[in-house]
């Protein structure tokens, strides 16, 4: 079965669904898991020199959230005696460095949730989800 599983965490209620299913699955199939959260790039602007956060400041409360989303996944797995490595890392587009990452660590298998958009909205805002399961060459397991 799979042997290292990348779990996508945005700590969305959904995204906590997936993760309850990424760690129930590693833990019966004995794999290896793989939180990531993906951290925005600091939005400069051309237009102004005048930013509301200093650089800084956004980029250490981007780390503290997506450092608390994979904590929260290290957590879960440690109660179901799962192991589980934790990383964050920052990307303007999240389906590219979910892919990247499970690529680098070996993962054969990419679990993420499923925001449910349907119609107009979800071709206007697109989806992380969509977009991993339309470039990926491993597995996506995806949870609603």
């Amino acid at each position: 079965m799979y042997k290292r599983i990348l779990i996508s965490t945005d700590g969305s209620d959904i995204s906590q669904k997936a993760v309850q299913a990424a760690v129930d699955l590693a833990r019966s199939s004995a794999a290896e898991l793989f939180a990531i959260s993906v951290k925005e790039p600091f939005p400069y602007s051309a237009i102004s020199e005048m930013q509301p956060v200093p650089p800084q400041e956004f980029f250490d409360a981007q780390e503290r959230i997506a450092s608390e989303r994979v904590k929260a996944v290290v957590d879960v797995a440690g109660k179901a005696a799962v192991k589980c490595h934790a990383h964050t890392v920052e990307a303007l587009h999240p389906w590219e460095a979910i892919l990247d990452h499970a690529k680098t660590q070996g993962c054969d298998l990419i679990v993420m949730a499923s925001h449910g958009r349907r119609g107009l909205s979800a071709m206007l805002l697109g989806s992380e989800t969509q977009k991993v399961l339309t470039h990926s060459s491993i597995p996506v397991l995806v949870i609603k």
